[in-house]
């Protein structure tokens, strides 16, 4: 019997964004499920308890450093690993990303070998 997919919560407002990486990880075995803004990736993650958290940092309604900082607070979804993924590939947007509490950083455009490896890292903690 085949083992379940490992489902990932990707909170992201870019609608062509969603669509390739879901397609390219659903591709690879991932159940990927969708919210548009931090809030709603918020209540995603509460609801579903995914394995791992893909969060774009620019988000409306709520953006992708509060939420971030909304799922460490919780005890419900404090453990669950998070990658944020941004275009700031500025000075000091990876420490910001783990100052916020998020496991791990990758920069857009997303690079998916690159990106599987952060994932597979991750999840094998």
């Amino acid at each position: 019997m085949a083992a379940d997919p490992v489902r990932i919560v990707y909170v992201e407002d870019d609608a062509d964004n969603v669509y390739v990486l879901t397609r390219r990880l659903g591709r690879r075995g991932y159940d990927v499920t969708t919210a548009s803004d931090g809030a709603a990736g918020i209540e995603t993650v509460r609801t579903l308890k995914p394995a791992l958290v893909l969060m774009d940092m620019s988000l409306p309604v709520l953006d992708g450093w509060e939420a971030t900082r909304e799922l460490r607070a919780d005890p419900a979804t404090r453990a669950i690993p998070i990658i944020a993924l941004t275009a700031h590939a500025m000075a000091g947007d990876r420490e910001k990303a783990l100052g916020a509490g998020c496991d791990d950083f990758d920069t857009k455009p997303i690079e998916l070998d690159r990106l599987l490896g952060k994932i597979q890292a991750l999840l094998a903690r």
